[in-house]
């Protein structure tokens, strides 16, 4: 009687241990994202509230000072995912711009690039028009040393122009919007995927505009930084009179290289067999094609399971 007890009780345990043990159940993963006024805050809590409801993953998004931010926070093991931008990623990983004084960071692989992120150059004064219009203006070019500054920094260099020529403010999205509604500056350079919701909500209150940049800059911005496309953000976006012309980058999950190879495969995979059930506008622009394709970072081999699958090889994987 007493081994049939034992028996039983080893049995048990070999069960609960089943139970407990492998692959991605029980996982908990926190995603930092962006401001809790931009898209990275507001799609990530929706992509991380659908899969933590719908397999054994527990996903958490929290918010964060953004793309550089995030890198050196899931560096430290703060984080296991996180939204960057793709020219803030291929700095990391490189150890240029950003990163040249502290050196690379590859701590990280890639789980898929989502969509592309507007620069948006925003302003409420319809006198201003055009990227030569901003000099001896107050002008918000994100906070210093972020993925915004550099972004902003690359087009005004194209035009010939530097911090010097305008009179720079360091600010968020939701403290740009803020100071434009409030007439403290005239313009802000916001990056993130339109529509974002702080200059949707400075829409209510007045009339914006998005400052076009001319395809001649556009094509001198592409030759010296492939990582920028060429992109139009429509009129009906925000409301405004027409279309205004930009660049754009990818924005881009990227996951700890120590985070489980099968608790990426079901988040990348639940992302993407389920796009029409996130209820974001962004998820509509979901691709397996740019998902995979990233290429001056290794993707994270749960990821690139994922998308062989699929039928989409990924350059390199870690």
């Amino acid at each position: 009687m007493k081994k049939i007890v034992a028996i039983v009780a080893l049995l048990c345990m070999v069960f609960a241990l089943c139970a407990c043990g492998g692959g991605s159940k029980g996982e908990t993963l926190t995603f930092t994202t962006g401001g809790e006024t931009g898209t990275y805050y507001g799609f990530g809590s929706v992509i991380a509230q659908y899969v933590s409801a719908n397999t054994d993953l527990s996903v958490t998004a929290v918010t964060s000072n953004g793309s550089q931010a995030n890198i050196e926070d899931m560096d430290a093991g703060s984080y296991q995912l996180g939204f960057c931008q793709s020219d803030v990623m291929s700095y990391a990983y490189s150890g240029t711009n950003l990163f040249a004084e502290t050196g690379p960071v590859d701590s990280f692989s890639v789980v898929a690039a989502l969509y592309m992120e507007q620069v948006q150059i925003v302003t409420m004064n319809p006198d201003i028009k055009t990227i030569e219009d901003l000099r001896g203006r107050s002008v918000s070019i994100g906070a210093l040393g972020s993925g915004v500054y550099y972004n902003a920094i690359d087009v005004l260099g194209v035009y010939g122009m530097t911090e010097a020529d305008i009179n720079p403010v360091y600010q968020s999205f939701g403290d740009s919007a803020e100071s434009l509604k409030d007439g403290k500056i005239d313009a802000a350079f916001i990056v993130a995927g339109a529509p974002t919701t702080a200059i949707t909500d400075l829409s209510t209150g007045g009339q914006v505009y998005l400052v076009s940049i001319d395809d001649e800059h556009i094509d001198q911005l592409i030759a010296k930084s492939p990582y920028y496309s060429k992109y139009t953000v429509t009129a009906d976006t925000y409301g405004m009179p027409e279309d205004a012309q930009t660049v754009a980058i990818a924005a881009v999950i990227l996951a700890r290289d120590d985070v489980s190879e099968d608790a990426v495969y079901t988040f990348v995979s639940t992302i993407f067999d389920n796009v029409d059930q996130l209820q974001h506008g962004k998820a509509a622009e979901l691709d397996l094609a740019f998902a995979s394709s990233i290429t001056d970072v290794p993707y994270h081999p749960g990821a690139a399971k994922y998308f062989s699958e699929k039928g989409f090889e990924v350059a390199s994987v870690k």
